[in-house]
């Protein structure tokens, strides 16, 4: 079996979705890593959309009913150190991330020895947004990593980026816990990300692309205020030593 396992997160996404699966499947990247999809409790046609994959090896875990992203990354956690995998791949389920970037995130992992590699749109030149990204969201994007530097004390250019790598060693330490029900929703991954910095991880960012669908397909699923909030709350909270 091969030791990392990439996982996009998905909720009702059964047109987008299948993009990106079928992406993968086009990809070098298939060649070395496995391909798990989580499904977040989906309702439409996103489930037998992904099990008609399975012949291509792509497999799939679902929740019952929706819990919110930050749950269904830390059951794809769970399932990847229960099964041996060493490192693990978080990307998005609605085909904004190139699955032919893959390799600039397991790489620093296998051939450098960093815990923790993150995908950022704005760190040079060679990554970038395409697509037509609302104006709110890129003020979000740039405004958070801003936070991001200033509490942890490290340089972060893309904190909310959603494509990512780590160690799943990383989760073991028991100064970082997943499992509380405060990071079910949008969370988890900055809280991930701050842990990893503050603890004296070896941390990185590589350059990735998001490409944005069109409009009707529909940006994203985050609420405005709602979602911001779950995105600031861990840093406010970790900050300030309201939560561990």
């Amino acid at each position: 079996m091969r030791n990392i396992l990439v996982c996009p997160i998905a909720f009702n996404e059964h047109i987008k979705l299948k993009n990106a699966i079928e992406r993968f499947l086009k990809s070098a990247a298939r060649e070395s890593v496995d391909y798990l999809v989580m499904d977040d409790g989906s309702t439409d046609e996103t489930t037998p959309m992904i099990e008609s994959f399975a012949s291509e090896g792509v497999k799939t875990l679902k929740h019952p009913v929706r819990r919110g992203v930050g749950a269904a990354i830390r059951t794809a956690i769970h399932h990847a150190q229960q099964n041996g995998y060493a490192t693990i791949v978080i990307m998005a389920g609605n085909d904004k991330d190139n699955p032919e970037e893959i390799p600039r995130l397991i790489d620093p992992i296998l051939k450098q020895g960093y815990d923790f590699v993150q995908g950022s749109r704005y760190c040079t030149p060679q990554a970038g947004i395409g697509g037509d990204m609302p104006f709110y969201r890129k003020v979000a994007t740039q405004m958070h990593p801003l936070l991001m530097s200033l509490i942890t004390g490290t340089r972060v250019t893309d904190s909310t980026n959603g494509f990512r790598a780590f160690r799943l060693a990383l989760v073991e330490d028991n100064q970082i816990n997943i499992d509380q029900q405060w990071l079910d929703h949008y969370e988890l991954e900055p809280y991930l990300l701050y842990k990893t910095i503050t603890l004296g991880y070896k941390f990185c960012e590589v350059p990735v692309t998001k490409i944005y669908p069109p409009r009707k397909l529909g940006y994203t699923k985050m609420q405005p205020i709602i979602g911001w909030w779950s995105i600031l709350k861990p840093l406010i909270y970790l900050g300030l030593g309201i939560r561990k």
